[in-house]
């Protein structure tokens, strides 16, 4: 980047891709005080406005990653999870006693499959979000423009 970007510049525009780390202790964190950071110094100085926008658009991109994996997620938990509670038969609740079949139940089926799928899926998301911001943090720290991976633009 050129010259003209000062210490204090460099700082906040760190202090805007740290702060996503909120959603760790406040909710919607991760978008509330990026934003605030942003939208009051984003006319000072182009650099900010840049590593904002960056910062508010990859937390975007992983809340919308993330609610498509849980949507196409959830038939296969269902799935699962009935799997698992099948093995107690619910159909003769009038008996007053719980009827364990184990022999019924098959172990590893596809069900399992996709849950695990979907988990490691969802762990790739947060290391993913985690590492990049890490390297947005450091990048801008040293006066460089950064952009993440995997970003939908929405705000251009």
């Amino acid at each position: 980047m050129d010259s003209s970007i000062n210490k204090h510049q460099k700082t906040l525009a760190a202090i805007v891709h740290l702060s996503t780390f909120s959603k760790y202790i406040i909710p919607f964190g991760n978008f509330i005080l990026p934003l605030v950071l942003w939208t009051s110094n984003k006319n000072d100085s182009d650099y900010i406005d840049h590593h904002g926008k960056q910062a508010i658009n990859f937390q975007i991109s992983i809340l919308l990653y993330s609610i498509i994996l849980g949507l196409l997620a959830i038939p296969f938990f269902v799935s699962w999870a009935w799997d698992f509670i099948g093995f107690i038969d619910l159909l003769e609740h009038n008996e007053h006693k719980v009827n364990f079949r184990f022999h019924r139940y098959s172990g590893f089926g596809p069900s399992w499959i996709y849950v695990i799928v979907a988990g490691v899926m969802a762990l790739g998301l947060l290391v993913l979000d985690v590492f990049c911001t890490i390297a947005a943090t450091i990048k801008a720290n040293e006066g460089q423009l950064y952009r993440y991976p995997l970003t939908i633009n929405f705000i251009k």
